[in-house]
C-alpha cells in the first residue's frame, strides 16, 4: 500500500509537469499561429506560466466555486462533521474544510494542494441517500485522496485543462478574425511555415490531449483510494454498499462540469457506460473505472 502511495506521488509530479508542458506548448503554438512572432509567443507563454502558478494556489477555490459548494454548518451537519473528525483522528490527518453542495445526486469530491490545505465537498443527495456506515466509506475514500496526495494533481487539472482548451479555442478563432492569415500570405520562410502548421495541428489536438491526461489523473487513483478507504474504516462492506447505491442511482450531478469530472467519487458525466463502434474511443476519456470493477475488487478483499 505504502509503495503504491509513493508511486502515486511520483506519477503526480510527472502529470503536473506534463500538464504545464502541454500548456506551454499550446501557448507557443498560439503565438506562432496568430502571426505575431516572438512577441505573441512570449505573451502566450507568460499567460501559461501565470495560469500554472495561480492553479497551485487557487485551483481548490475555483473547483469549489464552480461546483457551487458552501461551507457545511457544524450544527446543521453535525453527523458529517463527526464522521470526518473521527476518521481524521484515526488516520492522523488534519481535519479538512467541509462543504455541502445542493444537488440531489449522491456524489462527493476532495480538493486542495496538500493535507493541511484540503477540503471535502459532498452533495445533499449523498447525505440523504446513504446511511452512516456508507457515508463513512465515502468520506474515507475522499480522505484517502488527501492522504495519498491525489488532490494536488486533480485540483491543478481543473484549471490547466481549462486553460489549454481556452488557448486552443482562442487561437483557432483568431486565425479567422485577425491578421494572422495576412501575415502568412506574405513572405515567410519555409521553417516558419512548418512551425505555423505544427502550431495549428497542436491547437486542434490540444484539448483532446488535455482530456486524455485528465482521464489518466484519476483512473488508478480511484481504485487505490477505494482500497485505502477500507483500510481506514476496516469495514469494506460499508464502501461496497455505498458504491452499489451510486451505481443504481441515475440522478445526474448538475454541479459537475467537464473540468471537474475527474474529482468526484463517481464519474458524473456520461462515458463509462458508452458502447458501440466508438466505445473504445469513449473509454479513452473516462475519468473513472466502471463501478462494477471497483465493487468486484473490494469484494475480493
Amino acid at each position: 500500500m505504502f509503495e503504491l502511495i509513493r508511486a502515486n506521488k511520483r506519477r503526480s509530479v510527472a502529470l503536473i509537469a506534463g500538464f504545464v508542458l502541454v500548456l506551454c506548448l499550446v501557448g507557443a503554438a498560439f503565438g506562432l499561429w496568430i502571426g505575431y512572432g516572438i512577441q505573441g509567443t512570449i505573451a502566450a507563454l507568460l499567460f501559461s506560466g501565470v495560469m500554472a502558478f495561480a492553479s497551485y494556489w487557487k485551483a481548490d477555490a475555483i473547483a469549489l466555486a464552480v461546483s457551487r459548494a458552501r461551507p457545511a454548518d457544524e450544527q446543521q451537519y453535525k453527523r458529517l462533521h463527526n464522521l470526518v473528525e473521527g476518521l481524521c483522528i484515526a488516520s492522523g490527518l488534519p481535519k479538512p474544510r467541509i462543504y455541502v453542495i445542493d444537488d440531489p445526486a449522491p456524489n462527493a469530491f476532495a480538493t486542495g494542494r496538500n493535507p493541511k490545505h484540503a477540503a471535502i465537498a459532498v452533495t445533499t443527495g449523498l447525505l440523504e441517500k446513504l446511511n452512516r456506515v456508507e457515508l463513512e466509506g465515502v468520506i474515507a475514500h475522499e480522505l484517502s485522496h488527501i492522504r495519498n496526495y491525489d488532490i494536488l494533481v486533480s485540483t491543478l487539472a481543473v484549471t490547466l485543462v481549462g486553460a489549454v482548451a481556452l488557448l486552443a479555442n482562442l487561437g483557432i478563432r483568431m486565425m479567422w478574425w485577425n491578421g494572422g492569415r495576412e501575415r502568412r500570405s506574405g513572405d515567410r520562410g519555409s521553417s516558419n511555415n512548418v512551425l505555423a502548421i505544427f502550431g495549428f495541428v497542436l491547437l486542434i489536438f490540444a484539448p483532446l490531449i488535455a482530456k486524455a491526461m485528465q482521464a489518466a489523473v484519476s483512473r488508478r487513483r480511484e481504485t487505490l483510494a477505494d482500497v485505502s478507504a477500507c483500510q481506514m474504516t476496516r469495514y469494506p462492506p460499508g464502501l461496497i454498499s455505498a458504491l452499489e447505491k451510486l451505481r443504481d442511482d441515475v440522478t445526474v450531478t448538475h454541479s459537475a462540469t467537464t473540468a471537474t469530472a475527474h474529482m468526484w467519487i463517481e464519474q458524473p458525466m456520461s462515458g463509462v457506460a458508452d458502447h458501440g463502434k466508438l466505445g473504445w474511443f469513449n473509454k479513452m476519456f473516462d475519468t473513472h473505472p466502471p463501478l462494477e470493477e471497483r465493487i468486484a475488487l473490494l469484494r475480493e478483499m
